[in-house]
């Protein structure tokens, strides 16, 4: 072999090498740092709601498990909490987050734009809501954001959050089993670390070549932040979708459970005492959401696609049960918007129904906030 011959040789072993520590070092650290890098709140403004998204290119949008880049891209990243401010939380589901609303008029964007003022501080209210229906994932978030110094956090829930074989199975909860092993730890669920549901990625699948995917999302979240600043566009808003379904068949399950009794343990109830738990002195408001009640076939039989009437009854005597024996702030909102002011879901609102719930919330607010 040539001396040009051996010095390429030589080159290519290097940098195989050098390719390999890499990995190995990458797989061993996983840098936490990466998904804390954003140009949102510093080149591009600050997003209202978490990233979410199927369809990029119309939305400027995507969904990622980083739960570091989603909170870096949110405005409530942006700095120091004001003296001046009173930080509102609303943590739940994509009724929360506003599926096929705008951000200014979600229940966030609603009461932010109501100005108040609580214990003699202006109120700024701050979404961090994100789709899929789950306590834990609620909780998951939750437990992050106690870092941004909240004065008050509000829960919008609903009962097809609760059951306990759903609580692992939303993608964001299922690809941070590390936090669910913190979370489990920290309030002592009764979950099951080994559940197949956590996704735990074997030593290739932490290599920068297993970790391509994410990386890229990474990348391109930051990229749309371009498109996101120009146009503020982070969902489609099609003209026409599918409403939400009226009529039903005359199934009354309900997660496997039949009437006429809710079997308790299998609900996760305790997810909300973990909650109370993770707020410490921040006080924190339930919000049982407005269901769609249909008066459509088998209506007799069910309020909804979600729910059987005797589940759903069941759930909402429990929860008042629960909340006055705990000392909990919860407010009860399920039958507040008429049917025609759902879109398409059971739980989804139009902004006339969101502005119904965001009404109501802000008299609570006035009334309980600053006690």
């Amino acid at each position: 072999m040539d001396v040009n011959g051996k010095f390429l040789r030589n080159v290519v072993i290097k940098g195989l090498i050098l390719f390999l520590i890499v990995n190995l070092a990458f797989s061993g650290i996983q840098p936490a740092w990466l998904g804390k890098v954003s140009l949102y709140n510093r080149i591009f403004p600050g997003r209202e709601r978490f990233p979410f998204g199927e369809d990029p290119a119309q939305a400027y949008n995507l969904s990622l498990f980083n739960l570091d880049a989603m909170f870096a891209s949110h405005v409530i990243s942006a700095g120091a909490k004001p003296e001046s401010e009173y930080r509102i939380v609303i943590i739940g589901d994509s009724s929360t987050w506003g599926t096929l609303l705008r951000p200014e008029e979600t229940l966030a964007g609603l009461l932010d734009a109501a100005k108040m003022n609580l214990c003699g501080k202006t109120v700024r209210v701050y979404n961090l809501g994100y789709p899929t229906i789950s306590l834990t994932k609620d909780l998951m978030v939750l437990d992050y954001a106690m870092r941004y110094q909240p004065d008050l956090i509000l829960w919008p829930l609903t009962l097809e959050a609760f059951p306990a074989d759903k609580q692992l199975s939303s993608p964001i909860v299922a690809n941070n089993a590390d936090r669910v092993d913190s979370l489990i730890g920290k309030y002592h669920l009764s979950f099951d670390p080994q559940d197949p549901a956590l996704v735990r990625p074997e030593f290739f699948d932490r290599t920068i070549i297993g970790q391509r995917r994410p990386l890229a999302d990474l990348f391109r979240l930051q990229m749309y932040g371009v498109l996101w600043a120009a146009t503020r566009i982070d969902q489609t808003y099609p003209a026409d979708y599918t409403p939400a379904q009226l009529d039903y068949d005359t199934d009354v399950t309900f997660h496997g459970m039949e009437p006429p009794a809710l079997d308790e343990s299998k609900l996760a109830f305790e997810l909300l005492n973990a909650g109370v738990q993770a707020a410490g002195n921040t006080p924190v408001i339930f919000i049982n959401e407005p269901i769609l009640m249909s008066n459509g076939k088998n209506s007799d039989l069910r309020y909804d696609f979600f729910y059987p009437r005797w589940a759903y009854d069941q759930y909402r005597q429990e929860m008042d049960t629960m909340a006055k024996a705990n000392g909990w702030n919860y407010l009860d909102l399920w039958n507040l918007v008429p049917m025609d002011q759902f879109t398409n879901s059971a739980i989804h609102l139009t902004p006339a129904g969101e502005a119904l719930m965001a009404d109501q919330v802000e008299k609570t607010l006035t009334q309980q906030a600053c006690r």
